[in-house]
């Protein structure tokens, strides 16, 4: 059974980038995936601390605490949805420190290996990204910077962006920005 994670970056509940997220596993459930959804804002963990555990004998992230599971679940995820809020014209602090321990998916030689991921081929990720500001000009840098990184797990990368939702709830009410969760739905699956 072919599997998706969702991990929401943003602090609060019930916000926008989990409403598209949920938009897209709705298909995938009926699509047959088993789903899985982790709120990065009710565990805790901490950022990679630099140990080299995942590079010095271990082939995961030997920190173990509330993004263990997490890690675990993305590694064998087929799709990934990371969904998160623009704050101060980055991913939220949540998302970065998750972002940050997946460099345990990289094989000790990445910078010289030609294949330098520990995870299985055909993955996607998709990056939701959600902000006030509604001009598509600006955060449009956050995507392509992660994009790069995720190319080295050998993820195909996709991006859908929510501009303009201010209040929580705004993203339910726009049905253009639903009509295109449900057509990379489509495209992804």
């Amino acid at each position: 059974m072919k599997k998706i994670v969702c991990v929401l970056g943003s602090p609060r509940k019930g916000g926008n980038g989990e409403t598209i997220a949920g938009r897209i596993l709705a298909k995938a459930e009926a699509n047959g995936y088993e789903s899985q959804v982790f709120a990065l804002g009710s565990l805790q963990y901490s950022g990679c601390i630099a140990c080299m555990g995942c590079k010095k004998g271990a082939d995961h992230c030997v920190v173990n605490d509330g993004l263990s599971p997490v890690l675990s679940a993305v590694r064998e995820a087929d799709v990934l949805l990371l969904a998160s809020p623009i704050y101060f014209g980055q991913v939220t602090g949540q998302a970065k420190c998750f972002i940050d321990r997946t460099y345990s998916f990289l094989t000790p030689d990445y910078m010289i290996n030609p294949n330098p991921t520990r995870l299985g081929p055909g993955k996607k990720v998709v990056f939701i990204l959600t902000q006030g500001q509604p001009d598509p000009k600006f955060f449009a840098d956050v995507f392509p910077n992660y994009e790069r990184f995720f190319k080295w797990f050998g993820y195909e990368s996709f991006l859908l962006r929510g501009l303009g939702l201010r209040d929580t709830s705004d993203a339910a009410s726009r049905q253009e920005l639903l009509a295109e969760a449900d057509a990379l739905a489509d495209r992804i699956l």
